[in-house]
């Protein structure tokens, strides 16, 4: 069985810079950690693997260069193999652009039975990635999984959480699953495996390498989506002191809450 994890690298801290022109995130490859939700996706698999015979793990990302050392910290977690796609002609793209992307990677990869995704981003929160690589890919899937019941041989049966139930829903090979957090406790990276993967270098992939080469489909150029504004938020802390008796200060506080939309 072969499983692809889609991780990502993310912003370390609400302290980021945004660029003026094209209102993307700057990514430099300072202060970035791996998607918290990308971890359960990882552990999800290798609960998997741990659980059944010949499991590969083959962990994929897009970013910058930079973005190598998410995979190699999936690759000290318990991953078989990593590939980054990387172009400058990938960046600024949106959700469909990114899907779109990774679903190309997918296809260069070609053998797999299984693709985890976590359930969303913490710099994106759009959680439709994973759905979408699915699309691209004519492929079923799953989202909000919650615990994986049983693998199978031509399927998986898993439990899909939504807001007022869950669902059990067994679905057939090739499928897509996005994982919710606290499904599975992520694992440490191991020492023991950064040491034995010293030497593995992990490959590159770029737009010469896909099946779809016209640069119009990545990037800002294959986002249908724009960003017409985005700014850091002002932090700033102010205090005033009201005086009065329990209603008058009830409605001053409304009249505070109702001008900042809170109510």
């Amino acid at each position: 069985m072969r499983i692809i994890t889609c991780i990502k690298q993310v912003p370390a801290s609400s302290n980021v810079e945004v660029d003026p022109k094209t209102g993307v995130l700057i990514r430099d490859g300072n202060n970035v950690k791996m998607n918290p939700y990308d971890l359960y996706a990882l552990e999800a698999a290798f609960h998997i693997k741990e659980n059944n015979q010949d499991v590969n793990i083959h962990a994929i990302t897009m970013g910058p260069p930079s973005a190598t050392t998410v995979l190699s910290e999936a690759l000290y977690m318990g991953a078989d193999d990593a590939t980054l796609i990387t172009d400058r002609r990938f960046a600024g793209a949106d959700v469909l652009a990114t899907s779109y992307t990774l679903s190309q990677l997918v296809k260069h990869i070609k053998d797999y039975d299984l693709i985890i995704c976590g359930k969303q981003t913490t710099d994106g929160d759009t959680a439709q990635v994973g759905p979408e690589i699915a699309e691209f890919l004519h492929i079923p899937h799953v989202p909000y999984v919650k615990k994986i019941v049983e693998v199978k041989e031509k399927s998986i049966i898993v439990v899909s959480g939504y807001d007022l139930y869950d669902e059990k829903v067994e679905i057939d090979y090739p499928c897509l699953i996005t994982v919710e957090k606290d499904s599975y406790v992520p694992r440490l990276p191991s020492f023991k495996r950064k040491e034995k993967l010293l030497s593995y270098k992990i490959p590159m992939m770029a737009l010469k390498d896909l099946e779809d080469k016209d640069p119009e489909h990545y990037g800002l150029s294959g986002s249908p989506t724009q960003v017409e504004e985005i700014f850091p938020p002002n932090k700033s802390m102010k205090s005033e002191i009201f005086e009065g008796n329990a209603k008058t200060l009830s409605k001053k506080i409304f009249e505070i809450l109702k001008e900042s939309r809170y109510v």
